[in-house]
């Protein structure tokens, strides 16, 4: 949950948000297009398409309920999804909502070019030569969006209030003077004499080609980490942008069609010579040329507050991903004052300018934009549809099969997108290459070990993964069980989480009748322990010749996510040593070994030391033991790493400030971070051992039937007195 005191966006400003994305730029492009081929029908495309909107408005709510957090699409997908996937998923809406925004400066920059050239035909000046120059349009482009920029790192709302209060007021003054000429002379109205001009198809093609004009409702929900009472406030500002939007376009399409188009002409002919233009015209032939200057002047107001809309959740996006460590730490740094997150909003603005300066095909780029909007709108019906199914969104009746129809939906509208326009599907493609290159090389490995530290901590993300691990703890010392059972406590997520209490009976030649009662006792042990924790694991005895083949065996049967030791002693020269290797390398659980005193408990585990140093091989696994641990109790967590005695200061303070941000990502909320400077790791280790009550040391797994603890490890374990754990991931 993001933190309260950053929540500052009310009902209203949410609202203003999507009305801001969604009015104006959209119709005022995509009409011609729509008219030209659906006809008089497109009113119905754009009808059709928000009832598309309305059923995915639908899907986002629910999810922007149970995940009220900055990130929309992203943050969904991460919540529901695998780690690369979210990657995958806030990637590509990162780079809707930057083309989004390129499209929006630059319908900016083309309507005041065209209004600078009407005020100099108005005033009988030749035009000058720099008017027609693209350099004019991209320098007008990228003023608005350095504008925009800066504006957003003065204030923590959206921006762009004034213009969308602006435009609204400008569209709903033009369909009254719509409506009062329709009233005063009826007919003069062109009504067509076909109104399904291009019969399905056309009405297909309206309907994608249009569809990005009701894109923007979305753009709440990736803000949503500072709206207040989000589950109250995102929903009813998705569906009220909505209502508004379609109450403003419908009457105004049915103008601009009606008394819109002179007298011997039609709408279909009129959209197909002037399609950008064709409600500019139509509010010239209502109203003379103050329609004309009514509607530029509504066109600017609108493009300015959907590059401000888009600018913003673009910002968040990004700033979202980087704290998950998917992007570069400096994209999540935020002003202390406001939480404005400096580094999304420079990143995002500044990529918007770079695009500015190579894009030539607008159009291209627009469809891009939709079709990625259409596929991720697609994929939040999905994510929508598996967390209803996991039980992480609680709906019952019809309304829960909502995201099928409107997943199916959105993906052919996207089929047709990428089928009449090839080069939208690969500019998506290829910046889907990209982001997987830059990922894989160098975000994986830090981004999924934060990942798992955040799925620990919070267990509603385990119940939406569909994540059901299961923990085995075999029993060989019943005094050690209090301290175990509370391990695998901790390592399970609260009602979905399963621990397999594992007894094996040797098979020997003595009286089985005694093996049999020093099981009923270590299980009794346990399962006392366990009560008494609120846990209840399952249990299971088996007969075998080798009890470490037999653990071994089980946890692959299986399937265990974990397998759980506890040992008193463990000393490199000893059988047992020898055995826990083995073991080691014959399973593909993640392995957790305790050596801590039989009266050892968790409980008592305040200060927790985390020794760092090498390729970060376990990162993962600790940072799922750690928030495991932290979910239970509060403790403090120390992180500790070794440097060269030589090294000097401006190493030592680099190294420092990146050890901070490892620990940031992996244990929020850490205590301190020490580093120290000596030729002696082991010694140092071992003095900050004994100052804790639990150590935590990685131990690489790179293959089967290959040495495991090394010099390092052994040696720490035998001479400190307190707790140690030794976890190893498969590698």
């Amino acid at each position: 949950m993001a933190d309260e005191s950053r929540r500052n966006i009310g009902l209203l400003g949410a609202t203003l948000i999507g009305v801001g994305a969604i009015v104006g730029g959209g119709v005022l492009a995509l009409a011609g297009t729509a008219f030209a081929s659906a006809g008089p029908a497109a009113i119905v495309a754009f009808a059709l398409n928000g009832v598309i909107a309305f059923a995915t408005a639908r899907s986002f709510a629910g999810m922007a309920r149970a995940f009220p957090q900055s990130g929309g699409s992203y943050n969904f997908a991460k919540m529901v999804l695998s780690v690369r996937f979210a990657f995958a998923v806030g990637w590509v809406v990162w780079f809707a909502s930057i083309v989004a925004a390129v499209l929006y400066a630059l319908g900016f920059a083309v309507y005041a070019v065209l209004v600078i050239k009407e005020i100099y035909s108005a005033t009988g000046h030749d035009l000058p030569g720099w008017v027609g120059h693209r350099a004019t349009v991209v320098v007008l482009a990228g003023l608005a969006t350095a504008f925009y920029s800066v504006n957003l790192l003065r204030k923590s709302g959206g921006g762009g209030n004034i213009e969308t209060v602006g435009k609204v007021i400008i569209f709903i003054m033009f369909i009254g003077f719509g409506a009062w000429a329709l009233l005063s002379e009826p007919s003069s109205a062109a009504m067509p004499e076909t109104f399904f001009y291009g019969a399905a198809p056309g009405l297909i093609a309206a309907m994608g080609f249009s569809f990005i004009a009701l894109q923007g409702f979305d753009l709440i929900a990736a803000v949503g980490g500072e709206v207040r009472e989000p589950q109250r406030n995102i929903p009813r500002a998705m569906y009220y942008s909505l209502v508004i939007a379609l109450l403003i376009y419908m009457p105004l399409l049915f103008v601009v069609m009606t008394a819109g188009v002179t007298e011997g002409s039609s709408i279909v002919s009129m959209s197909e010579a002037e399609p950008d233009a064709v409600v500019a015209i139509a509010a010239r032939n209502i109203v003379g040329d103050f329609g004309f200057w009514m509607i530029a002047v509504a066109a600017l107001l609108a493009m300015l507050s959907a590059l401000s809309a888009n600018l913003f959740a673009a910002s968040r996006i990004s700033a979202s991903m980087a704290k998950d460590r998917m992007l570069p730490w400096a994209v999540a740094k935020q002003s202390e004052k406001r939480g404005i997150p400096v580094g999304g909003v420079l990143a995002s603005g500044g990529l918007v300018l770079a695009v500015l300066l190579v894009l030539e095909e607008v159009a291209v780029a627009g469809a891009a934009a939709s079709l990625i909007f259409l596929l991720t709108f697609a994929l939040v019906h999905y994510i929508s549809f598996l967390a209803r199914r996991r039980g992480a969104i609680k709906e019952k009746g019809a309304w829960k099969w909502l995201p099928v129809g409107g997943g199916l939906a959105c993906i052919a509208l996207a089929i047709f997108q990428g089928v009449v326009v090839p080069a939208a599907g690969l500019i998506t493609v290829v910046w889907v290459a990209v982001g997987a290159g830059i990922y894989l090389t160098l975000f994986s490995h830090r981004a999924e070990a934060v990942d798992a530290g955040d799925m620990a901590r919070n267990p509603l993300r385990s119940v939406a993964r569909g994540v059901n691990p299961l923990v085995l703890l075999p029993i060989a010392n019943p005094d050690s069980a209090a301290g175990l059972v509370s391990i695998a406590h901790a390592l399970t997520p609260p009602n979905i989480g399963r621990v397999l209490l594992l007894s094996v009976i040797r098979k020997s030649e003595g009286d089985p009748a005694d093996e049999l009662k020093k099981t009923q006792a270590a299980l009794g042990q346990t399962l006392t322990a366990s009560f008494r924790q609120d846990m209840y694991p399952e249990a299971l005895a088996t007969v075998a010749p080798d009890p470490w083949s037999e653990i071994a065996r089980v946890a692959r049967t299986r399937d265990c996510r974990s397998l759980l030791l506890g040992m008193s002693k463990l000393d490199e020269q000893s059988p047992t040593a020898g055995h826990l290797e083995k073991l080691m390398s014959d399973v593909d659980s993640d392995v957790v070994v305790l050596r801590a005193k039989s009266e050892w408990q968790l409980e008592n585990a305040k200060k927790i030391l985390v020794p760092v140093g090498g390729k970060g091989y376990q990162d993962e696994l600790r940072a799922r033991m750690l928030g495991s641990l932290s979910r239970t109790a509060e403790r403090e967590v120390t992180y500790l790493r070794v440097l060269n005695g030589k090294i000097d200061d401006n190493d030592y303070k680099r190294i420092e400030k990146e050890l901070k941000r490892f620990a940031q990502g992996e244990a929020p909320g850490f205590n301190r971070v020490v580093l120290v400077r000596s030729e002696n790791a082991i010694d140092e280790v071992i003095r900050e051992c004994e100052q804790s009550d639990l150590t935590i040391i990685g131990v690489q797994r790179l293959g089967r039937r290959k040495k495991l603890f090394g010099n390092f490890a052994m040696q720490v374990v035998q001479k400190t007195t307190k707790a140690l754990m030794l976890i190893s991931r498969r590698g």
